[in-house]
C-alpha cells in the first residue's frame, strides 16, 4: 500500500477516512480539494490543476482522495496499487452533506478548502450527489470488480465496512 485512491460519491467520508488512514499508515494525504480550489473557494485553472495533479501520481506514496476532474479520475485509479471505494447507499450521502454542514459552523470539514464557503459546497454537493449516482456509481462498481484482479480494493458499502477497514489496516500497521 503505497499509493491509495479514495473516492466515491459526495458526502461519503473520503476525507475523513483519508485523513485517518494517512494517520494510520504514514503515507501522506492530499485532498484533491486543496489543489483544485484556491482559498475562498474559487477553482484553479483547470492546466493548473492537472499539472499538480500529474506531479502528485508520480511521486512514490500519497492517499489522494477525491474526484479531481473527469479527465484525471481515471488516470489516478489506474495509477494507484490501493483502491478505496466509499459506495453507500445513497440517502447515507445526502445524510452525510447535511451533517458536514451543520458541523462545519464549528469545525471546518476534513479537506475543506480554506475559507471556502460551507452553503455554497453544502449545495453544490446536493447536486453532484445525484448526478454521481446516476452517472458515476455504476461504472466505479464495475471498475473496482475489474481492478480486483490486479490492485487491492476495498468496496466500503456500510458504516461496519468502514469500521472493518480501519480493524484491517491496524492489524497491518499496529496502530488503532
Amino acid at each position: 500500500m503505497n499509493k491509495v485512491a479514495v473516492f466515491g460519491n459526495a458526502g461519503g467520508g473520503k476525507s475523513t477516512l483519508s485523513k485517518r488512514l494517512a494517520y494510520m499508515t504514514g503515507l501522506p494525504w492530499v485532498p484533491l480539494d486543496s489543489l483544485k480550489y484556491q482559498p475562498g473557494g474559487g477553482e484553479v485553472p483547470h492546466a493548473e490543476f492537472k499539472a499538480a495533479h500529474d506531479a502528485l501520481l508520480k511521486q512514490d506514496q500519497w492517499i489522494i482522495d477525491g474526484f479531481g476532474s473527469p479527465d484525471t479520475v481515471w488516470n489516478r485509479l489506474a495509477v494507484a496499487d490501493t483502491l478505496v471505494y466509499l459506495d453507500m447507499p445513497v440517502l447515507r450521502h445526502y445524510w452525510w452533506v447535511t451533517k458536514r454542514f451543520f458541523e462545519g459552523a464549528w469545525v471546518k470539514p476534513a479537506g475543506w478548502p480554506e475559507q471556502s464557503p460551507l452553503l455554497k459546497g453544502t449545495l453544490n454537493s446536493y447536486a453532484i450527489v445525484r448526478l454521481c449516482h446516476t452517472k458515476l456509481t455504476p461504472r466505479y462498481r464495475d471498475y473496482v470488480d475489474q481492478a480486483k484482479a490486479t490492485k487491492q480494493v476495498y468496496h466500503l458499502r456500510s458504516h461496519p465496512d468502514i469500521v472493518q477497514f480501519y480493524k484491517t489496516i491496524a492489524t497491518h500497521t499496529n496502530t488503532i
